[in-house]
């Protein structure tokens, strides 16, 4: 049996329908869990890269990180605005020409969406 690179591993857990499937989850607000992208697939190398740790801001409640309906100060995890970006660029979507005119974290994710829908 041949021991396989990391990152063939990694191309394993995740295929090109896999990943339209994830990028059309994301939302542009949301901060998912290492857990949950674990169970999603998405490769270590990726949630390594992507992972940070988010605070809340408290000027307004769509700065604010809840858990459940318990409000977080800290959050450690993947903004789903960045896993989108990594999705496109896995599918071969040029994610800064597609979101260039886009206004806000929500209407780049709906662009990709789209383009992806629509390609």
């Amino acid at each position: 049996m041949s021991i396989k690179k990391k990152s063939e591993l990694d191309s394993i857990k995740l295929d090109e329908i896999k990943a339209q499937v994830l990028l059309m989850k994301c939302t542009g607000d949301h901060i998912w869990s290492i857990e949950t992208c674990q169970k999603e697939g998405i490769p270590d190398s990726w949630l390594n890269e992507l992972r940070a740790t988010y605070e809340s801001g408290f000027d307004s409640d769509r700065n604010t990180i809840y858990v459940g309906d318990q409000l977080t100060n800290q959050y450690h995890g993947i903004l789903d605005l960045h896993l989108a970006y990594k999705l496109a660029e896995y599918l071969g979507i040029d994610w800064k020409s597609v979101t260039d005119m886009a206004m806000g974290r929500r209407a780049e994710v709906r662009a990709l969406q789209e383009y992806l829908e629509e390609n």
